[in-house]
């Protein structure tokens, strides 16, 4: 029985695109909004465009959002695609908190059967996973 390895991945991206509608706003509550977000993934172990879609939440002392993408390139030599889930939450007198993990299920072609974890920082995907 092989089993999987894990290996880490910190990969850079620029952000494309960043384009948001804010949603109808509450009467003294927090700004909300919807993004549509598009990025470049520059290697050397991930190599691909992403496009996706962000929910955020902004109020005088905190803000957060959560999203999705659809990563479509070349994965430590392995083509396909995936879609990865991130967020994150931050106020005051609170810590800052992140996430990033592969949808089960959603990898494509040689990605398919792709896992992993960790978080989306400015300008970097860390992730832990597995093949």
């Amino acid at each position: 029985m092989l089993t999987a390895m894990t290996k880490h991945l910190e990969a850079s991206f620029t952000l494309d695109r960043w384009e948001g509608d804010p949603d109808p706003g509450v009467e003294g509550g927090p700004d909300a909004g919807h993004v549509l977000l598009a990025k470049t993934y520059t290697g050397p172990d991930l190599v691909g465009s992403a496009t996706g879609h962000a929910l955020t939440t902004r109020g005088e002392r905190g803000a957060s959002y959560v999203a999705q993408e659809r990563i479509v390139g070349t994965l430590d030599g392995r083509t396909g695609s995936f879609v990865l889930e991130h967020g994150a939450s931050m106020g005051e007198g609170f810590p800052t908190s992140m996430h990033a993990a592969v949808v089960h299920g959603s990898g494509t072609g040689e990605l398919t059967g792709l896992a992993g974890t960790g978080l989306v920082e400015h300008g970097v995907l860390i992730l832990d996973y597995e093949l």
